[in-house]
């Protein structure tokens, strides 16, 4: 972990979208954007429309979106981003056969932007207008999220997992094409990340241009403010299927096993594995209090029954549980004892923990974790419904075994697929 880092929290696309849109607004180099759902309507089309301006003056624009979360670009941005030269792939796309193939669960879910190597954006939020969703239609309310805009030393490491990605989905094209001799040139231009090696910059994002600093944000008067500090030591945390595979998960349970009075969860898809579980129920045991802001609306049958039964230990172990009422939930923060945070795409559910790339800030900088304390202290105490024991415990019996189908498929396919859990 480094220091000397600028972190703003931005909650919501209301915040977001106008942060992206001016970095891109002021790029001189190079915008890269990850997402897994770009919708191209509401507010998100504002970033869409900074993409394409940024590659008609030049700016090498590259976009990568997963195959999921985006299965197809409108007609009219595949023509408009290929007019101005925005050059975008989608990671794995599904075929004939789709998730059938437990191959195919893999998916890109993290969401990362860097505009010319100085300032970069992770977190949770997706390319889609705050009051549509995908399962849930048009919301009544904004549904909460949250990003991180992030100025310092890790942006490099944003940037170097990035270009891995980037120039491997070049590899898999120029190889399907029969390219083979392009094909080894874009492998050649990956390099092991994290623990091995440094990745050096692409060669459009350090050409020796004097590239500009950070640029000068302001929020959108209608959106909720930024809260921010400088001179935070920070780190880019990483979940792959490669050199990362447990990253995110060991620094949750290191923090967890260190907590001693305060740890706040923000988290949409929440079916925590043994290990989680049993690090929140020792934390209860020595007396910390553990509260969980949790998605309240049935978006899937899987994802909303087979957390069910996991509420029932941890409710009955003493943890509190809140449900978000006002709208959807798709935040994926925490923060402990004031003194650790982290702010990324990561549920702490099997997808996220064993199969997707994901990207989480993590930052021990007391201010800022102080910050998000009170942003969800805030959240809970107003915007929450709690759950309790035996509320859940006595509901009809046809939905329990519903619950209990559902965690027990679940825990049926984790072992085909060969993932303890």
């Amino acid at each position: 972990m480094k220091g000397g880092h600028q972190l703003v929290l931005l909650q919501n696309g209301a915040a977001l979208f106008p942060a992206l849109v001016a970095a891109m607004d002021a790029a001189r180099s190079v915008v890269h954007l990850e997402t897994y759902i770009f919708e191209f309507a509401g507010s998100a089309l504002s970033v869409a429309e900074a993409l394409e301006r940024a590659a008609q003056r030049g700016v090498v624009v590259r976009l990568v979106i997963d195959g999921v979360g985006t299965p197809r670009m409108p007609v009219e941005w595949v023509q408009r981003f290929a007019v101005a030269g925005v050059r975008w792939r989608v990671y794995a796309p599904l075929g004939r056969l789709g998730l059938l193939l437990p191959s195919r669960w893999r998916r890109l879910h993290r969401k990362l932007c860097v505009v010319d190597g100085t300032v970069g954006f992770c977190g949770g939020i997706n390319i889609i207008d705050d009051q549509d969703d995908v399962a849930l239609g048009r919301l009544l309310a904004p549904r909460l999220d949250f990003s991180l805009r992030v100025a310092g030393p890790l942006v490099d490491d944003m940037v170097e997992t990035m270009d891995q990605l980037w120039w491997r989905l070049q590899a898999v094209r120029k190889a399907r094409q029969r390219e083979f001799g392009a094909a080894w040139q874009a492998l050649r231009s990956t390099r092991p990340v994290g623990d091995f090696s440094r990745l050096l910059a692409t060669f459009e994002a350090r050409t020796g241009l004097d590239l500009p600093g950070v640029a000068a944000f302001d929020a959108d008067e209608t959106g909720p403010a930024p809260l921010g500090v400088d001179g935070a030591r920070a780190a880019l945390l990483l979940r792959d299927n490669v050199s990362h595979r447990h990253d995110i998960e060991r620094a949750y349970l290191k923090a967890i096993g260190e907590a001693r009075h305060d740890i706040v969860i923000a988290n949409a898809y929440f079916i925590p594995g043994r290990k989680l579980r049993r690090a929140l129920m020792l934390a209860v045991g020595r007396g910390v209090r553990v509260r969980l802001l949790l998605q309240g609306k049935y978006e899937h049958f899987f994802q909303y029954r087979a957390a069910r039964p996991v509420y029932q230990i941890l409710l009955n172990a003493g943890i509190e549980i809140h449900e978000y009422a006002p709208s959807a939930l798709h935040a994926k923060v925490a923060v402990l004892d004031r003194r650790w945070a982290t702010v990324g795409s990561t549920n702490l559910d099997p997808l996220s923990l064993l199969l997707a790339r994901e990207a989480n800030v993590m930052t021990t900088d007391r201010r800022f974790a102080a910050l998000l304390h009170d942003c969800l202290d805030s959240l809970v105490t107003r915007s929450g419904q709690q759950l309790h024991a035996h509320t859940l415990s006595q509901r009809p019996w046809h939905q329990r075994v519903l619950d209990r189908i559902a965690f027990g498929t679940m825990r049926v396919v984790l072992f085909i697929t060969g993932h303890r859990y």
